[in-house]
């Protein structure tokens, strides 16, 4: 086979999984991740049902692609707005900033997405296991936030969180698994404000504050300061000498 023939068959395959991936986001919109069907996906591109499985053997394959897909969009979407602050010269850089910036670019891109951002983020898909590959994409928003948290930690410093004494244990072990460079009281700190992140996101786009909060840009914008004050990396002024 000519290299000119195989890069035609290559490029060929990209096309029709992009097709396939965007029939299938187009189902998930119409009817939820769990009636997503390859067969009605092939069935809507005009493809015979047996083709179809050359590409993804299963719903489930389907189903981690976009999974996959998706936080990758998320993850890049988070990683371009802390550069873009990191970067900000009209702008404070410092980690409260690039922390608050990170915390709205997940936002927008949920607003942007809302059913992707289900996929992800909303109920799990009866059936449906996510497997280890999904990992890395997953974890690609968290890292961000963890760069923050550790050039705030050899730079200016984190305030330590309070930290219970029957919390310890488990702090240690979460640090000792996740980010050994970081104080436990700081990730204990954090994986509280993480999920409290995407509850707030979580209420809005499945339209929990729906008549309760109305300047929602603006209320969200101090809930994201307020998990930076929690995680340590706001500090207070010190008192002017009298």
């Amino acid at each position: 086979m000519s290299s000119t023939t195989h890069g035609a068959r290559a490029r060929a395959r990209i096309e029709v999984t992009a097709a396939i991936k965007d029939e299938a986001r187009a189902q998930l919109a119409a009817e939820g991740a769990a009636k997503l069907s390859l067969r009605a996906v092939a069935r809507e591109l005009g493809m015979a049902s047996s083709a179809i499985y050359r590409y993804f053997p299963s719903r489930d394959d389907l189903l981690t692609a976009l999974i996959i897909d998706a936080y990758n969009a998320l993850g890049e979407a988070a990683e371009a707005a802390h550069d873009a602050a990191a970067h900000d010269a009209a702008a404070d850089a410092g980690p409260t900033r690039r922390w608050t910036a990170v915390c709205e670019a997940v936002r927008a891109w949920a607003l942007a997405h809302p059913h992707e951002y289900a996929l992800i983020y909303g109920s799990p898909v009866p059936g449906y296991t996510a497997p280890v590959d999904t990992v890395p994409a997953a974890g690609r928003v968290a890292y961000v936030f963890m760069g923050v948290l550790r050039d705030a930690h050899r730079g200016t410093g984190l305030a330590k969180p309070p930290l219970p004494a029957e919390l310890r244990p488990e702090a240690h072990r979460m640090a000792a698994d996740f980010a050994p460079d970081l104080p436990p009281e700081t990730v204990a700190a954090f994986t509280a404000a993480w999920a409290e992140l995407f509850g707030l996101v979580g209420f809005e786009v499945f339209g929990q504050f729906n008549r309760v909060v109305e300047d929602r840009e603006t209320f969200f914008r101090h809930a994201a300061e307020r998990l930076a004050h929690a995680v340590g990396l706001v500090f207070p002024q010190p008192s002017p000498h009298r």
